[in-house]
């Protein structure tokens, strides 16, 4: 089955006319995006990009051959430029297949948002699917196994991935395609990284892709370490490499606070952030964590993880600091290491990165910022992937 993707972006297009944004301002050449439409085996067509015929000439491909017409977006969604020679279009009711004189198989799928999605099965049994921009799948029915290939609004709606692989919709070899991009996508490099970490990728408009033929899938790193400082975006970087993956224990290290307004509203920030399919364990005990088989784990953070070390030891005071508190503290962080070296699941640890500002003024601040900058490395080392993040933007340091 050959899918050739007219356009791969949002329905307004990318860039959108007389917009300033970023996005909109380096969406040149392969970047640039009309609105998503595919079409299957040039005998199906999944909704409709603004001139069709010409951006199925520029593919190498012609729409004359067109036997059905299918719409997936709501009722009210974008206006259709429908040319002359081609099936009226049409919309298949949720749960009903279709047969296509071309051989085609169609199945809609009930959706969480107004639209329809679309499993096309081809003859020699080839699956995709195919989702509407800002949905995701109400439910699922028996899953027959992984689809071939899936393609839906990856960042949009990165939940609806994580629905697709805990069902066993998306597996190891899928090839997850992302679409309807528009402007509130990161610009340039920035999206391909996204989605490479989400295990999905994108191409540009007028590609022609084989349902079912072997592609490199996004290598998914099994530990990364999101270093940053305050208010960087390291927290929402983390967050954001696992949103589309199903079951995600949550580790928050700090706990609770009795009485403390700033860090009861802080905690309450990230619980919203969080899908909320995740679980969520206030805890320092992290070892058992990272030795047990499980679900991906997002740990947040070090630091915090650190203070409590230092605790334990009563590394805050010079005398016992001198007296083995230094080499208790030690073990306990080459402990961690070794847990994050011996894991078997995902894991993101998130940090703090503090060595790069003013010297504290106390012998413990400094102690806290030393400590903190052996631990990073340490754990570092351990790592497939080290991001820093800066004024929120993700800087690879390795991988």
């Amino acid at each position: 089955m050959e899918l050739t993707l007219l356009g791969t972006g949002a329905p307004e297009g990318l860039p959108r006319p007389g917009c300033p944004c970023a996005s909109c301002a380096t969406a040149v050449g392969g970047e640039a995006r009309a609105a998503t439409a595919l079409l299957v085996d040039s005998a199906l067509l999944l909704d409709l990009t603004p001139g069709p015929a010409f951006a199925a000439a520029r593919a190498g491909r012609s729409i004359t051959g067109v036997r059905q017409v299918l719409l997936s977006h709501p009722q009210n969604g974008p206006a259709l430029e429908f040319p002359a020679g081609l099936p009226a279009p049409g919309r298949v009711p949720d749960g009903r297949e279709l047969s296509v004189i071309s051989g085609h198989k169609v199945r809609a799928m009930a959706l969480d948002a107004p639209g329809t999605g679309y499993e096309v099965t081809s003859s020699d049994g080839e699956r995709l699917l195919y989702l509407p921009p800002e949905a995701a799948p109400a439910g699922f029915a028996a899953v027959p196994g992984p689809y071939d290939m899936v393609l839906l609004d990856v960042l949009g709606r990165p939940d609806a991935l994580a629905r697709l692989r805990e069902a066993g919709a998306v597996g190891a070899t899928t090839d997850v395609i992302a679409v309807h991009i528009g402007h509130d996508t990161p610009p340039g490099r920035e999206l391909h990284r996204q989605l490479a970490a989400a295990g999905a990728r994108t191409v540009p408009d007028g590609t022609t892709l084989t349902v079912g033929d072997y592609h490199a899938v996004p290598d998914l790193p099994r530990r990364t370490l999101v270093l940053g400082g305050a208010r960087s975006g390291k927290s929402v970087e983390a967050e954001r490499r696992l949103e589309s993956f199903p079951d995600v224990l949550y580790v928050a290290t700090g706990g609770t606070r009795e009485g403390d307004r700033d860090w009861a509203a802080r905690v309450a920030l990230h619980r919203e952030r969080r899908p909320g399919s995740w679980r969520t364990a206030e805890t320092v005990d992290l070892l058992p964590l990272l030795a047990e088989e499980g679900p991906p784990l997002l740990i947040d953070c070090l630091a915090l993880w650190l203070t409590h070390a230092m605790d334990s030891v009563d590394a805050w005071d010079d005398a016992a600091w001198a007296d083995g508190g230094a080499e208790e503290l030690r073990a306990l962080m080459a402990g961690l290491a070794r847990a994050v070296r011996e894991t078997s699941r995902t894991v993101v640890v998130v940090s703090n990165e503090v060595g790069s500002g003013v010297v504290p003024a106390t012998a413990s601040g400094r102690r806290f910022r030393d400590e903190l900058g052996r631990l990073n490395a340490a754990v570092g080392n351990e790592c497939e992937h080290v991001v820093l993040v800066v004024a929120g933007q993700a800087i690879p340091l390795r991988g």
